[in-house]
């Protein structure tokens, strides 16, 4: 499978970010590849509340949804949009929801996983981040197929949290998309690292698709992300790494008999143990 990420600088305008996504999605295609992932927060990236109540949809009026849905049916491929920002439901109170949605040649949305870890933190430099505040976490994990691969479907500060993964792993996912927003600061200290390692520990490619640079913002402050959109195989090699481009395409051809390979040679999916609760003394 040859798969495509697209990395982006998603702003608060979702028709800009629209216009954008669609070109390198068609590029990605032309590239050859039949599975492409977009990051998180694909159709806005903001930090006024206020302005996402303004322009966010409820799920089957979204027009990034519809339109991309629409490209990925034209193209053929497989398309993960790793999440869009949406309401959560038709009520002005409601908390958004931060959702990953599979959509497949037919265009047809054949899986949603909303985001379950909540980026809930204070970094060094004064950033806050509350996304609990905003958005409605999700209670399931999900294993979805795209075609005849299984894939794992996670979001960004989920990277933090390996039994998610290596429970979608044991329940057969051989693919972990992991589409992220990672801010600066724990991105340069913690993204590679992470994501290796879930590779490593699970024995399945791992696409993490990013946001990157420091994105328009019509109201309130700017926010900036990590950029390096990354393929990992399944014994932990980096084979492909966006770097610090704000719109790119990454390619990565995946050989799936490289999962049963690192499984085999590392079995530790099927070496779990069961043992007491921890015991303080």
């Amino acid at each position: 499978m040859r798969a495509a990420l697209l990395q982006l600088r998603s702003g608060d305008d979702p028709a800009v970010n629209l216009a954008v996504t669609e070109a390198l999605l068609r590029e990605a295609a032309s590239g050859g590849a039949t599975f492409v992932a977009t990051p998180e927060c694909t159709n806005m990236v903001s930090f006024s509340r206020e302005l996402q109540a303004e322009r966010l949809r409820i799920e089957a009026e979204d027009p990034t949804l519809m339109r991309l849905s629409a490209v990925a049916a034209e193209l053929g491929i497989w398309l993960l949009i790793g999440s869009l920002c949406l309401r959560g439901g038709p009520e002005p109170e409601a908390r958004f929801v931060n959702r990953s949605l599979l959509v497949g040649p037919d265009g047809r949305v054949h899986a949603r996983y909303d985001k379950i870890h909540m980026f809930d933190v204070e970094l060094p430099g004064g950033e806050s981040y509350r996304e609990s505040a905003a958005y409605r976490p999700g209670t399931a994990a999900v294993l979805a197929r795209a075609g005849a691969e299984a894939v794992g479907m996670t979001i960004c500060y989920d990277l933090r949290f390996p039994h998610l993964y290596r429970d979608l792993a044991k329940a057969g996912a051989r693919m972990l998309t992991v589409p992220a927003a990672f801010t600066v600061p724990t991105g340069r200290a913690h993204w590679h690292v992470l994501l290796r390692a879930r590779a490593i520990e699970t024995g399945a490619f791992v696409l993490a698709p990013s946001q990157c640079g420091t994105h328009p913002a019509s109201r309130g402050k700017a926010r900036e992300t990590y950029g390096h959109s990354l393929a990992v195989s399944p014994w932990g090699e980096v084979l492909a790494d966006g770097g610090e481009a704000p719109e790119t395409v990454v390619y990565a051809d995946l050989d799936f008999g490289l999962v049963e390979k690192a499984r085999a040679r590392i079995p530790a999916l099927t070496h779990d143990r069961p043992y007491a609760p921890v015991r303080v003394t």
